[in-house]
């Protein structure tokens, strides 16, 4: 069975404006979504999911307490939450490969083992605008109806995507909301920014700016955050590309140039910097090809932890 909308079967395609517009409740929750103003997330409990991650967790971890991504602009962040166990997952969706993620994000929820117990499956989707390539649009669209080809019923509660989370300012559109936290143990869902993207931001960053694939982060059972090993190839033409002015890097390397927070290109410059000093990542960054295990410690900070066997 199909994504449902209290509790009827949502007609597909539609626009996120006609949807919402067809159900009065989604447009209030969009509207207040909308209307909060954004809390800075601090490092404690949190973790932090970038562009083409996963991670999943439920309300019995004791390290976790909040998932968040930002930085969406054309690009979607979805929860999807179990209302019996509590199993929360979030993901930052940017329409590589959409038809591959759903199926990944629906299998991380049903990894946790008392999914049969009561209750449903309910997603929130949010981020994107009106922007000129329409690919905010496009994503929605792809999110939704590979959706509702899952077998499960999914229960959608929350629509603030694309023409839903636009503003205009001087002929130019922006998001509204860039960010979003959801907090495990109340599954509160609220307008955020963060700080500290860590750990190991910017090899996270340089394996999806080299293509990587959606991949899961966090291993809830051990409560430890598990990056890679991971693999890629030299960034093609890396140092044009660092010879270029911001205004190319803008215009080249983002898929909405005018709406990306201040921090974007400072962002893809060390990045690219990242991946033109390791073009080949396997033994430098991890060494004997072993994964890199973080996990919190008492303060509710993130702490590297010595790979098992090494």
């Amino acid at each position: 069975m199909p994504l449902l909308v209290e509790g009827r079967r949502v007609r597909l395609p539609q626009s996120a404006g006609d949807l919402v517009r067809a159900h009065p409740p989604l447009e209030e929750r969009a509207r207040l979504l909308r209307g909060q103003s954004v809390q800075q997330v601090g490092p404690q409990g949190l973790l932090y999911v970038q562009q083409r991650e996963l991670a999943v967790t439920s309300p019995k971890d004791g390290s976790i307490s909040i998932l968040g991504s930002d930085d969406a602009t054309t690009c979607h962040i979805v929860v999807l939450r179990h209302t019996g166990n509590g199993a929360t997952c979030l993901t930052h969706c940017d329409g590589t490969d959409t038809k591959a993620e759903v199926p990944l994000i629906m299998n991380s929820i049903k990894s946790f083992s008392d999914h049969a117990q009561c209750g449903r499956l309910e997603m929130h989707l949010v981020g994107g605008f009106s922007d000129d390539r329409q690919l905010s649009q496009k994503l929605t669209h792809q999110l939704l109806s590979e959706f509702d080809r899952q077998e499960d019923d999914i229960h959608l509660v929350t629509l603030c995507v694309t023409e839903l989370n636009d503003r205009e300012e001087n002929e130019n559109h922006f998001p509204i909301i860039y960010g979003i936290a959801v907090n495990i143990k109340t599954a509160e869902i609220y307008r955020a920014s963060f700080q500290d993207r860590g750990p190991e931001e910017q090899l996270r960053a340089a394996r999806t700016l080299a293509g990587g694939p959606m991949i899961s982060i966090y291993d809830a059972e051990t409560e430890q955050l598990r990056i890679g090993p991971y693999s890629w190839t030299p960034f093609p033409h890396v140092d044009f590309w660092l010879q270029q002015d911001d205004k190319q890097i803008l215009e080249n390397l983002s898929t909405s140039p005018l709406a990306e927070p201040p921090h974007f290109v400072e962002h893809i410059r060390s990045t690219l910097m990242f991946l033109k000093k390791y073009p080949s990542p396997t033994n430098t960054l991890f060494p004997g090809n072993k994964a890199l295990l973080y996990k919190k410690n008492e303060d509710g900070l993130w702490e590297k932890i010595s790979s098992p066997g090494s």
